[in-house]
């Protein structure tokens, strides 16, 4: 991404073009009391606990060096290494915002050890990818079997060692680690060096499978080194079957894992900066815009089950558990960052003396008004404040809950990208125009308590506020200087309801909610501007306009704990397995969930705030729900350990059971399902495949009436757990249009099924098999579970995989 370093990059012969504005760096921005100080050292505390030897272990392995042992979890079920990439990441990151000496140690540390590991190879490459020698050299000639979460039998290879790509730049970026740019710059040698003989088609093969941002890294390389040849590298990772139907301003994202493509069109950003591609700008606003505005529920977040879900239909987000993947808003914030800087960029004017100026544009204030909504909502509520673990899920779902990781159990995406995301929170506060030769401007993004210094200009100042438990923020000059202050006039504070002082008087509001109000004059130390900044109370409809409703207070959405079971006692934070980052627990049936009473007026003009609680509101009355006889809302960010619900059904006083009734009978069958299921696999979509071990041949995967499918013309097979050995069924979910497919279905090595046909007249329809009893015996709680195609016949379409207990 275009960060602090870029208009040195510029003068150091870099490529890519720099944007009139930038953020003032990390460096520069000392966060002050507030959450977002206390996320960041409880943040801090996470990542000093983990242990460097176990991350450093992977890749000391592939590289032959003396190791001991690694994390378990992700970190040794195929996706070994990717945490040590986002590690470097967050130690430069967090070295940038803190200044610690022990954290420079510790990054300085891991640095020199994954350069011996480097060295060792000899090639420029290093990853932590097991046994990768002979897939690399498979990719190299031309031999390319990828599927949508592997390429030639291994996990995401290339969104694995991305991380690693981005911990090196982000160690040169942030700390000014040379051995990292020169690592970096061999490893992206090493890149070319491998893809040097491969045709467009089969790198477009290649970029079927999720590779993170790679076309992005490689404009950053780009930049740092100043050579073009790096450009055609990310040309060549950028993936066209997600770009033209973006350029041409097409969603065609429904059903598509949700994070492999925002890493993606991070990078379509990147590169249409770095060329002045126009098409290529387009394709990522219209991404970012239909994701924000179709697809993003009220805490910023996005996807069930981490896929793109059909924009008129967001019953899947309240049905399910499996709600927006914290690593999709970490990477839009990035996104965000770009169209930020890029919708203020300058454009040359004459000046009354005929000469040429850069004349600024104001950055569009809908890309702060997303930023703030999810930084507070999803990526502040997704730490737990007590311990620092993260979240991978947030259900949206009614009376359920989030779980958390814990230091060393864990290892998930969503793990990686937070230590990231807790460690740059200063990032976006505040933005600069440096190019103007003119005088100076700060933009101030967020109200976040700071300080602020600008050495070239001279310019400092401190941002003091209690927001958003209070609705004021000042900002004190200093140091003297002249310059022009621009405030943000945030998109929820109404119109004409701003207030504005400086040194007590006020200021004339003219402008409109989504301006930005420009201050300019020489300014003297001490000088005091003070805003003022009315929150008030909205209901906020699901996208798709169905009947559930969202409460916020400006900005940040209110949430309640709840508690519909009685005496329940739930386990909060994750084990070591595989599925761990999943809240598994009972789920509460719908028609026993919270529902709003009244209109949306009623609603608000009844509810009261609580004397000496911030951002609390009494809701008795308002909301009729169980063992909920009162009810008071607080921000999300500050809900932990607890279930909630984010979301409310509405009805009113007389029609109460009627909704109830409705949601029972709508859930019915749903959750007795849910109750039989031991385990259960999503063929076709990527994270329930891997957790579930797939592996196959001649195995395709797609999408069918927004369904995920799976088939093969030889085999394909999951990992099956059943710790209490109670199997008594296989159910099999096909499709109609499969008809007279033949297959054998196998378990542990046993067949239970001879498919001659799937034939139906239904468009989705279920098959029970028996599962004998002697096979459960000596399962060992565990099942391979493998579906063998007919010579000249097709294995599937599988679209559901369901071991039910009796």
């Amino acid at each position: 991404m275009m960060k602090q370093w870029v208009v040195l990059l510029i003068l150091l012969g870099g490529v890519t073009k720099s944007y009139a504005l930038e953020f003032v760096p990390l460096r520069d921005v000392q966060l002050l009391d507030g959450p977002f100080l206390q996320a960041q050292n409880t943040n801090k505390e996470y990542v000093m606990a983990l242990d460097a030897e176990k991350l450093l272990a992977p890749f000391r392995r592939e590289a032959g060096l003396p190791y001991k042992e690694t994390y378990g979890n992700w970190e040794s079920t195929g996706l070994d290494g990717h945490m040590g990439g986002h590690y470097v990441s967050a130690l430069a990151l967090l070295y940038a915002s803190t200044k610690d000496p022990a954290v420079k140690k510790r990054l300085d540390y891991v640095i020199a050890e994954l350069k011996k590991c480097q060295d060792k190879l000899g090639t420029g490459y290093i990853g932590g990818i097991p046994d990768s020698k002979k897939m690399w050299e498979e990719i190299a000639k031309g031999d390319i079997r990828a599927d949508n979460f592997s390429t030639n039998e291994r996990w995401v290879p290339w969104y694995n060692i991305h991380k690693m790509y981005a911990g090196l730049r982000d160690a040169y970026w942030y700390a000014g680690s040379k051995d990292a740019k020169n690592m970096l710059v061999k490893l992206s040698d090493w890149t070319i060096a491998l893809t040097n003989n491969l045709s467009p088609e089969q790198m477009q093969t290649m970029l079927r499978t999720e590779h993170g941002g790679m076309n992005e890294i490689f404009v950053d390389v780009a930049d740092i080194t100043g050579d073009k040849k790096y450009l055609k590298l990310a040309e060549a990772f950028s993936h066209q079957a997600i770009l033209q139907p973006l350029e041409k301003q097409q969603d065609q994202l429904t059903g598509l894992h949700a994070n492999t493509q925002i890493p993606k069109v991070i990078g379509f950003k990147r590169y249409a900066d770095a060329t002045n591609n126009a098409d290529w700008n387009r394709a990522a606003e219209f991404f970012w815009q239909t994701v924000i505005d179709k697809r993003t529920v009220a805490i910023g977040g996005n996807s069930v089950k981490e896929h793109f879900h059909n924009t008129a239909d967001f019953a899947p987000m309240v049905h399910e558990v499996e709600g927006p993947e914290t690593c999709n808003t970490y990477n839009m914030l990035k996104l965000t960052e770009l169209l930020y800087l890029s919708s203020g960029d300058a454009s040359g004017k004459k000046s009354s003396a005929g000469q040429s100026a850069l004349q600024l544009t104001v950055p569009q204030t809908k890309y702060v008004d997303y930023y703030e909504r999810a930084l507070y909502n999803h990526i502040l509520g997704s730490q737990n404040p007590r311990t620092g673990g993260f979240v991978y899920f947030t259900p949206m779902r009614p009376n359920h809950y989030r779980v958390y990781s814990q230091v060393h159990d864990g290892m998930w995406c969503c793990v990686g990208s937070g230590l990231e995301s807790h460690s740059k929170y200063a990032e976006f506060i505040y933005a600069r125009d440096k190019k103007s030769k003119q005088t100076p401007e700060i933009f101030i993004n967020l109200f976040i308590a700071s300080r602020m210094e600008w050495k070239e200009q001279g310019i400092k100042l401190t941002q003091n506020t209690l927001f958003p438990d209070a609705e004021t923020t000042s900002i004190v000059i200093d140091k003297a200087a002249r310059f022009r202050l621009q405030l943000r006039y945030p998109g929820w504070v109404k119109a004409g309801a701003l207030g504005l002082r400086v040194n007590g008087k006020k200021i004339d509001v003219t402008q409109q909610p989504g301006d930005f109000i420009a201050l300019e004059r020489r300014w003297k130390k001490g000088d005091k501007v003070e805003l003022t900044l009315p929150m008030h109370t909205a209901l906020e409809k699901m996208p798709d306009g169905s009947n559930y409703y969202a409460i916020l207070h400006g900005p940040i959405v209110l949430a309640a704990k709840t508690q519909p079971f009685a005496n329940e006692t739930l386990n909060y934070f994750s084990d070591d397995s595989r599925m761990g980052h999943i809240a598994h627990g009972q789920m509460c049936p719908l028609e026993a969930a919270p529902f709003l009473l009244g209109n949306s007026q009623d609603f608000i003009q009844k509810l009261k705030p609580v004397a000496g609680k911030p951002l609390t509101f009494d809701a008795t009355g308002l909301i009729n729900g169980k063992q909920m006889s009162h009810i008071e809302l607080i921000p999300f960010f500050r809900l932990h350990e607890s279930r909630y619900s984010i979301y409310w059904p509405y009805t009113n006083a007389n029609d109460l059971e009627l909704a109830r009734a409705k949601a029972a009978a709508d859930e019915q069958a749903r959750l007795l399902l849910q109750a039989k299921t031991i385990d259960q696999v999503a063929p076709g979509e990527q994270q329930p495949e891997s957790d579930h071990f797939y592996k196959g041949e001649q195995s395709e995967a797609g999408l069918h009436n927004g369904r995920h499918w799976r088939h093969s013309r030889a085999w394909f097979s999951y990992e099956l757990n059943d710790k209490k050995q109670e199997a008594k069924t296989l159910q099999i979910t096909y499709a109609g249009i499969d008809s007279g497919r033949r297959f054998d279905i196998y378990l542990n090595d046993v067949v239970i099924a001879n498919v001659e046909s799937t034939g139906n007249a239904q468009a989705f329809f279920m098959v029970d098999y028996a599962i004998p009893g002697d096979l459960v015996k000596k399962s060992k709680g565990k099942y391979t579970l493998k579906f063998v195609a007919s010579p000249g016949s097709i294995a599937g379409g599988i679209y559901g995989v369901r071991l039910l207990r009796e």
